[in-house]
C-alpha cells in the first residue's frame, strides 16, 4: 500500500523539532514542503536535506482554497507513484492546515495510507508570548476565510495565516463589523523564535498599515465586555430581554403577556411601514429594532412557559427558507420571479398536505383574520382567481366599478349605503389587482400626498398670519393647487 507521511516542522528552529520528526525528515527519500519560508528550513538545507516546495502554487492562484486543492491533488498523484512520500508543513499538521485536511479526506479512497507525525504548533509560543491562558476559552480562526459570525468578542481569538497586508486588510474590514475601529489588536510574528519575534499592538483601523507580515504572523484579539462590541451581538439582545423579564427586571416587562402586548406588534409593524413609505433608512433601522423587540418578548414568554425559544424560531425559519427555495439550495430551477413563487406555493401546499392541514373549509381560510380590510380583500381575490373565479378583462372590472358606484348613489338607508360602499371598494381592489398595483401601497402613497398638501395649506396660512376660520374653501383649494404645482416642479428638477 502506498504511504503518505505528513510531518510538522514546528514553530521555531531545529532545536524545537522532536527527534522522531527530525529523523523522518532526514530519512525521507521524497520530501515536499508546503512552503520553504520557515525558520527551520535553512538549518535543514545546511544539513544536506533536499526537498521541493509548493511556493510556486501560491503564485498561480488568486485564492487560497484553490492553492490547497492543487497541493492536495499533486501530493496524492505523487504518493501513488512512490512507495512512501513525505510532506512537511509549518507548525503542527493538524493545526490550520487545510491541505492536510483535504489529504486526510481523499487519501483512503485513493488507496493511500496517511501517517501524521506532529511538530510543535504556533499556539504554544503564541500563548507564551501573549501571556494568555487558553483555558479561559479561545477561538483559532483562519484569516484567509474569516467570517463575521465566527468572531466571538467574549473569547480570546487568534487569527492565523495573516500572510501580508492584503490579508490583514480583509481581516480588518471583517472585524470592523463587530468591533470598534479603535479596538486594540496585537500582531505577533515569529512567536518563540529568538531574534525574530515581534509583538505589536495597534488600534484595529491600523491593522493593515504594518509592514511586518509574514507566513509566521498571527493576530490576537483580546476578549471584551465593551458595550460597543457586545451590543452588536444577538446573544446580547436575548440576554437583555431575559433580564427585563427576570425576577430583578422591569416591573412593566414582567407584567406583560402575549395578549397584553398583541397590539404593540401591530403598531410597531405600521411604524416600520411608515419609515419605508418615507424612504428614511435611519428611522427604518430604529423602528425595525422596535419590531424585533416585540418578537423577542413573545419568544421569551414562550420560553418561560416551556413552549419554544427564539432559537427554535430561527431554526424553523432557516429550515423553511432552504426547503422552499430548491432553485437556490437544491437542484430545481426558477428562471424568473413567477416560477420562484410557484415553487414556493407548491412546496407550501405539499407541507400542509403532509401535516394534514390542507383540508380547510374554504380556499380563503389561509388569509389571516386580522389583516386590514383592504389587504384582506386583495388576498381573497388573488386566491379566488387561482381557481378561475375571476374577470377576463380589465374593462369588465371597470364596468363593475361603475355598476357598484351607481348602486351606492341609489342606496337610501345607512345600512344599505355602507354595504354598497364596501362593494365599491371591493371592486376597486379588483381593478388594482388587474393593473398589478398593490392597493395598500397605492392608498398609502395617496395618504402621504394628502398629508403633504394639507400641511402646505397649514404652513401657508400660518405664514400669512391666518387661521382656517379666516379663509374660504376656494382659498384652501387655491393653496392645494399651489402645493400640487410645487410637487411637479420638484419632480422635474
Amino acid at each position: 500500500m502506498k504511504k503518505l507521511v505528513i510531518i510538522g516542522l514546528g514553530a521555531g528552529n531545529l532545536e524545537g523539532l522532536p527527534l522522531g520528526v527530525y529523523r523522518a525528515i532526514k530519512e525521507a527519500e521524497h520530501l515536499y514542503l508546503r512552503t520553504a519560508h520557515h525558520p527551520v528550513v535553512d538549518e535543514l538545507v545546511a544539513e544536506g536535506v533536499t526537498f521541493e516546495s509548493f511556493d510556486h502554487v501560491y503564485e498561480a492562484h488568486d485564492d487560497f482554497p484553490e492553492v490547497y486543492e492543487e497541493i492536495s491533488e499533486r501530493l496524492l498523484k505523487l504518493a501513488s507513484e512512490y512507495t512512501t512520500l513525505t510532506y512537511a508543513v509549518p507548525g503542527h499538521p493538524l493545526v490550520a492546515e487545510r491541505a492536510v485536511q483535504l489529504l486526510l479526506a481523499k487519501a483512503p479512497e485513493r488507496g493511500i495510507e496517511v501517517e501524521v507525525k506532529g511538530g510543535q504548533s504556533f499556539l504554544d509560543p503564541a500563548f507564551a508570548a501573549l501571556k494568555v491562558d487558553p483555558v479561559e476559552g479561545f477561538a483559532l480562526l483562519d484569516a484567509t476565510d474569516l467570517r463575521e459570525h465566527q468572531l466571538q468578542p467574549t473569547m480570546h481569538q487568534l487569527i492565523c495565516q495573516v500572510y501580508d497586508s492584503f490579508v490583514a486588510s480583509d481581516v480588518k474590514l471583517t472585524m470592523m463589523e463587530v468591533y470598534p475601529d479603535e479596538y486594540p489588536v496585537t500582531v505577533v510574528t515569529a512567536a518563540g523564535i529568538a531574534g525574530q519575534e515581534q509583538i505589536t499592538t495597534v488600534p484595529l483601523y491600523e491593522l493593515d498599515r504594518l509592514d511586518t507580515y509574514t507566513n509566521l504572523t498571527t493576530v490576537y484579539v483580546p476578549p471584551t465586555e465593551d458595550d460597543q462590541a457586545l451590543n452588536r451581538q444577538f446573544f446580547r439582545l436575548r440576554d437583555i430581554v431575559a433580564i427585563l423579564r427576570g425576577p430583578d427586571g422591569c416591573p412593566w416587562d414582567r407584567a406583560q403577556t402575549h395578549e397584553s402586548i398583541r397590539k404593540n406588534l401591530i403598531e410597531e409593524t405600521y411604524e416600520v411601514l411608515e419609515t419605508i413609505d418615507d424612504d428614511d433608512p435611519d428611522a427604518m433601522c430604529e423602528e425595525m429594532g422596535d419590531l424585533l423587540l416585540q418578537i423577542m418578548l413573545h419568544a421569551q414568554m414562550a420560553e418561560e412557559d416551556g413552549y419554544f425559544t427564539v432559537r427554535d424560531i430561527i431554526a424553523g425559519l432557516n429550515e423553511k427558507l432552504i426547503r422552499r427555495h430548491p432553485h437556490v439550495f437544491g437542484t430545481s430551477e426558477a428562471g424568473n420571479e413567477v416560477e420562484a413563487l410557484q415553487n414556493w406555493e407548491a412546496i407550501k401546499k405539499e407541507e400542509k398536505k403532509e401535516k394534514g392541514t390542507d383540508r380547510a373549509a374554504s380556499r380563503l381560510d389561509g388569509v389571516p383574520r386580522d389583516l386590514p380590510a383592504l389587504m384582506k380583500a386583495y388576498k381573497y381575490q388573488k386566491k379566488a382567481a387561482q381557481v378561475g373565479f375571476d374577470w377576463d378583462e380589465l374593462e369588465e372590472v371597470l364596468d363593475k366599478v361603475k355598476e357598484e358606484w351607481q348602486e351606492l348613489r341609489e342606496a337610501t338607508t345607512p345600512e344599505h349605503q355602507r354595504e354598497e360602499l364596501g362593494d365599491l371598494l371591493f371592486a376597486i381592489v379588483n381593478v388594482a389587482r388587474f393593473m398589478k398595483i398593490d392597493p395598500e401601497e397605492a392608498l398609502a402613497l395617496t395618504n402621504k400626498k394628502f398629508y403633504s398638501r394639507f400641511s402646505y395649506i397649514e404652513q401657508s396660512l400660518e405664514e400669512a398670519g391666518k387661521a382656517f376660520e379666516d379663509v374660504t374653501l376656494d382659498d384652501m383649494e387655491a393653496l392645494w393647487q399651489a402645493a400640487k404645482q410645487e410637487e411637479k416642479e420638484e419632480e422635474t428638477e
